[in-house]
């Protein structure tokens, strides 16, 4: 596993720290690229953990949601990302999980528990403004970027489209994926004709490719999201309601977000900070107290993480078809706390 400079400095640092830390408490954790939601939450926590002494984490970046949380499963790694679709699909043995079975998917799915939960960012629609995309009608016929080759930003990049525009991936138009590292250069470089991504506000991806011209970004349209079909989808598993009124974010030079009322609407992919059933109980506790202690600092991290709910919303995206629990370490925590754990979420 290649380890970032982020994970290699953050070693040297917390080694200093080995006399007094758990010398057994070295953690392993895998987390999506930088400049997002999950990699930031996740080296946050690392850097907490080490202060706190709690345990000191190797993470390596830039990883898919897929591989990472089998990864935990199967016990190869401590701590990982995983989007709550993702655990879905894993114990039924589907999606990017159908070559495991449903029986073994299952298996490995009940290895998984919860320290934490939150929302990693909406779902946009966005084009440079010299492009033939203009909007959600107008995707049918384009080249669409929408995902890294598998997990679940690609599942539900090409549902959202389907349910905007009716526009279905490989029918109506050319749905091409990278990986993540790459989406930056893709975007700019002309590719697509339009982008269906997870964003967030402001977006890492986005801002780095203003630089080659000026962009839309287009909410769900009011009409839509309030239809039964948008509103089934957001209940469906792992995924959210992310709506908040856009004069709360500061303009970005460049940028035109477009919504008919000035509300900004759309799905959010609901994630989790996962680790093996079998961690010990005090370390679970330890590190998900350390989540709801320094909730503040979370937030505050990077602007983009303000709308993430982290340790603010317990149980948020669980229950239902998503068949993972908390750690019995976290519901300790959370109780401590004075907060409420759903009994659908305790193990």
């Amino acid at each position: 596993m290649k380890l970032t400079k982020f994970a290699l400095a953050l070693a040297a640092s917390a080694s200093l720290l080995a006399a007094t830390a758990n010398a057994q408490n070295v953690l392993t954790a895998e987390t999506g690229p930088p400049g997002t939601v999950p990699f930031t939450a996740m080296t946050t926590l690392a850097e907490i953990a080490s202060a706190e002494k709690i345990a000191n984490f190797q993470v390596a970046d830039g990883q898919t949601a897929t591989n990472s949380l089998q990864n935990l499963a199967e016990g190869k790694t401590d701590v990982s990302i995983a989007p709550l679709i993702l655990t879905f699909l894993m114990k039924k043995g589907a999606g990017p999980y159908a070559k495991l079975g449903k029986e073994k998917g299952a298996e490995l799915a009940s290895n998984v528990r919860v320290l934490h939960t939150y929302g990693y960012g909406g779902f946009g629609l966005f084009a440079y403004n010299s492009a033939s995309v203009k909007g959600w009608d107008s995707v049918k016929g384009k080249t669409i970027l929408n995902g890294p080759p598998r997990g679940a930003a690609l599942t539900n990049g090409r549902g959202i489209l389907t349910l905007v525009s009716g526009a279905d991936d490989g029918k109506d138009y050319k749905g091409i994926q990278v990986n993540w590292g790459q989406m930056a250069k893709t975007i700019s470089d002309g590719s697509a004709d339009g982008m269906l991504l997870p964003v967030t506000f402001p977006d890492n991806r986005i801002t780095r490719s203003l630089a080659a011209g000026d962009m839309t970004l287009w909410s769900i349209p009011k009409a839509i999201w309030e239809g039964d079909r948008m509103q089934k989808y957001i209940k469906s598993p792992g995924t959210g309601a992310l709506v908040f009124d856009l004069k709360t974010l500061p303009p970005q030079k460049g940028l035109t977000i477009v919504s008919e009322d000035g509300i900004w609407r759309s799905p959010q992919t609901v994630g989790a900070e996962v680790v093996h059933k079998d961690m010990d109980f005090d370390l679970a506790k330890a590190l998900t107290a350390a989540v709801i202690k320094n909730a503040d600092a979370f937030q505050k991290k990077a602007p983009y993480m303000a709308t993430t709910s982290i340790a603010t919303s317990v149980g948020l995206g669980m229950c239902g078809p998503v068949p993972v629990k908390y750690h019995p370490g976290a519901v300790a925590a959370y109780e401590e706390a004075g907060m409420t754990v759903p009994d659908c979420a305790k193990p």
